[in-house]
């Protein structure tokens, strides 16, 4: 009887998976044509930047305006828009929001291992699965022809993408409860990406570079002896000092976050000491939120952690989607994280700021590292953008209904082939809204600080 029971609730969930196919056909993913009330691109921007540090928005502009895909990974906004603007299929998962596919990249389970993810939830938030999927889709497009590859090669590279996510959630959706939430990718799975000797050796260095990449090593490169104490260097305006009324304000707030973290991690930071804090630069998109670097020291001078904290505001989806379930913004990137990333932060946690801003806490180097997208062939760019897909598709198993969803993308080639002709038709309006930003940076009507 349970067993006839669990195999007609399975049998319901695939049915509402085929019914979304009357609400938004698969095909119809292709068909993408910019509303004729979009929103300005660069308007959004600025609209962005009203809340963030306004002595780092030349920074954040001048970023984005260095090319079309740096232009694409700042431009979360623009793109959730558009997304916004055409019918979806309804079939909900926790979103990572800006699924670009610079961010995905290596990073250390608690248990040490290396694994390859996702690794920015700034903008996760529940939604329809095909907007993360199309983001990564239009992103492999997009660095596909910075690489300057062949038209047949950039839709192939974006298809690619889609169709392994298709593949992966088909293969999820087969699968039992624990087993999907026990997925991970382990990060040795680069190497049979790559072909030639001479990216086989550069992809071997990066892993060895993230194993490498720890609060020790941050500690040697990030900070300098003075006057007997360590201090974190001043490289204006990337890393400063944060100043004694920030730095009082991080102490303030650190027991608050403390209190978000698991019991037993609770008692591993109490092991460690508040030395010193700055404030930092991260990333395109991020340039200008509020950022900040603490160095705590443990055993001894030589045992450090580094923590970054975060503001974080309202994600670009919201505007777009119901609610979500957390009204704070720094425990809605946790819990995204946490749902979503295999294995999670061992600091992972959120608290309250200066002026009620909402900040999330995380170690700063954890053995992360990005893929060296820049120069991949057409071959790699598409094995790359495959693993992705996974990671993708594993991701959105974990939080929505995989047997509807995979219902839904069947076993043809129909959606992915959408979706490559939906990449080839954003890359075109991406470069023309990258055109349009570098035209405001001419006109002055926004400031730019390139080398920066």
């Amino acid at each position: 009887m349970l067993r006839d029971s669990v195999t007609a609730a399975s049998a319901d969930r695939a049915a509402r998976g085929r019914a979304a196919r009357k609400r938004v056909p698969r095909s119809a993913h292709g068909t993408w044509i910019p509303a004729a009330d979009r929103p300005d691109p660069v308007g959004l921007l600025q609209a962005q930047g009203r809340d963030r540090l306004p002595e780092l928005l030349p920074v954040r502009y001048a970023r984005m305006a260095a090319s079309p895909l740096a232009f694409l990974r700042g431009g979360a906004a623009v793109m959730a828009a558009d997304l916004a603007a055409q019918p979806h299929t309804g079939l909900t998962v926790q979103l990572c929001g800006d699924a670009h596919l610079l961010n995905f990249g290596l990073y250390a389970a608690p248990e040490r291992p290396l694994l390859f993810d996702l690794n920015d939830f700034d903008e996760t938030f529940p939604g329809p699965f095909e907007w993360d999927v199309k983001r990564l889709a239009a992103s492999v497009a997009v660095a596909a022809r910075e690489n300057g590859h062949k038209e047949e090669h950039v839709f192939g590279a974006a298809r690619a993408a889609a169709g392994q996510y298709r593949e992966a959630v088909r293969r999820l959706a087969r699968q039992g409860e624990l087993t999907v939430w026990y997925q991970h990718i382990d990060a040795d799975l680069l190497l049979p990406l790559v072909r030639s000797g001479r990216r086989r050796r550069r992809t071997e260095a990066t892993l060895t570079r993230a194993r490498r990449r720890t609060s020790l090593q941050a500690l040697g490169k990030l900070t300098e002896t003075v006057g007997g104490r360590r201090r974190i260097i001043h490289d204006p305006p990337l890393l400063e000092p944060a100043g004694a009324m920030d730095t009082a304000s991080l102490r303030k707030i650190f027991s608050d976050y403390r209190s978000t973290l698991p019991e037993e991690r609770r008692l591993l930071l109490d092991r460690y000491r508040f030395v010193d804090a700055a404030r930092k630069v991260v990333g395109v998109g991020s340039v200008g939120v509020r950022c900040f670097i603490v160095l705590l020291s443990g055993r001894d001078a030589d045992d450090p952690l580094f923590l970054q904290i975060k503001q974080a505001g309202p994600s670009v989806l919201e505007e777009h989607l119901p609610s979500g379930p957390y009204v704070h913004p720094g425990r809605r990137v946790v819990a995204g994280q946490r749902l979503m990333q295999a294995a999670g932060d061992a600091f992972l946690g959120w608290t309250t700021g200066p002026e009620g801003r909402a900040f999330y806490w995380r170690q700063l180097h954890d053995m992360k590292a990005s893929a060296d997208v820049a120069g991949m062939s057409p071959g790699e760019l598409r094995a790359y953008a495959r693993l992705c897909g996974t990671a993708l598709a594993r991701a959105h198993a974990r939080s929505g209904d995989r047997v509807a969803i995979a219902a839904y993308l069947g076993g043809a080639d129909t959606f992915e082939r959408a979706v490559g002709d939906f990449a080839l038709r954003y890359t075109e309006r991406n470069a023309d809204d990258h055109a349009a930003l570098g035209a405001a940076v001419v006109a002055g009507v926004v400031p730019a600080a390139p080398g920066v």
